[in-house]
């Protein structure tokens, strides 16, 4: 496929990815992808995930696991927490969701982990930065969360999921997990001084790390390469790439040159036809498909990526910038 035959095989695509095709990609007038986004809600993917919810507000009758979960699986992705950040994702309005979801969450979801009431969050990096930028979106009261991000930084600058078994060092996976949820408060509640803070020492964090790398040896950590989508929990120099931007372009900031290794890692790993192709996609239910199994072409990589290179391409003067970034997208 050339340029064009791929931009109109990424536009051919459900609601949740074709409203930001048109956006950042295609160069729309806002009138047009807005009103393919107000679709996400009523058709494909937004729509099948929103008829899941639950009476009571939940999806699947659990916070982080469904209600039958025995641990004797992967890791399932139909509960409350996947499927909200799914939503938001996706860009579906707060108010397509069962009225008052965010009450229905605080009477009714309880964290696996000590019982702990959802929006007070829990002790896990990840699931903490999930729910703090849920809550935004839902007009929840997490201002404990915002706390305790600022409270449970590391010394070298980022976060560690597993600081309870005693880790004092930071974590790839927790570190962008948490930098991508404070930006998307921040997008969406201004969010605090102190967060913010915490927000740019962690990715100078990824940043000192050339977002590939061991500080300690210079090693590259082969699965930083490994792209996957949904990208749920998961690390991927894409990833970070795609958070990098939306910072960049909500602080004001030029693209930091300690990206190039992971930019044209991005690039060197797409597939003669133009796209980029799906690694490895993760096991455990799911409510449906999002995208295709491994080793095929993927839409949504293919967009991330090609968006991200338009954005870091666009600041050297060889392409135009792309369009920005709401707090959905």
């Amino acid at each position: 496929m050339n340029d064009d035959d791929v931009l109109a095989w990424l536009a051919d695509s459900d609601p949740s990815l074709r409203w930001k095709v048109e956006r950042d990609l295609l160069d729309a007038p806002e009138e047009r992808w807005r009103a393919i986004r107000a679709r996400v809600a009523h058709e494909g993917f937004g729509a099948r995930l929103l008829a899941a919810q639950g009476d009571d507000g939940l999806w699947a009758g659990g916070a982080h696991f469904p209600a039958d979960f025995t641990g004797q699986e992967p890791q399932p992705w139909t509960a409350t927490s996947w499927s909200l950040m799914s939503l938001r994702e996706w860009g579906v309005d707060a108010t397509a969701l069962r009225p008052d979801t965010a009450g229905l969450l605080e009477r009714n979801a309880r964290w696996e982990y000590e019982d702990r009431p959802f929006w007070h969050g829990e002790v896990d990096a990840c699931i903490n930065a999930f729910t703090l930028a849920s809550g935004a979106w839902l007009g929840a009261d997490v201002d404990g969360i915002r706390t305790w991000f600022v409270a449970h930084r590391l010394p070298d600058g980022g976060w560690n999921c597993e600081w309870v078994e005693g880790s004092t060092r930071s974590s790839f996976h927790s570190t962008i997990n948490s930098v991508i949820g404070i930006l998307d408060d921040e997008w969406r509640t201004g969010g605090t001084p102190e967060l913010h803070a915490a927000r740019k020492a962690a990715e100078e964090y990824l940043l000192e790390r050339r977002l590939l790398h061991r500080l300690s040896t210079g090693e590259r950590h082969v699965w930083a390469h490994h792209l996957g989508y949904p990208f749920r929990f998961r690390y991927s120099a894409l990833r970070a790439l795609d958070h990098f931007r939306a910072a960049a372009l909500h602080d004001g900031d030029d693209p930091d040159p300690r990206l190039t290794d992971a930019i044209d890692r991005v690039r060197a790993s797409r597939d003669p036809d133009g796209t980029w192709h799906q690694a490895y996609p993760p096991e455990g239910r799911e409510w449906f498909p999002v995208d295709v199994p491994a080793g095929e072409p993927s839409r949504w990589l293919t967009f991330f990526a090609l968006r991200v290179l338009r954005w870091w391409d666009g600041a050297s003067g060889t392409s135009r910038a792309g369009d920005g970034r709401d707090a959905a997208g």
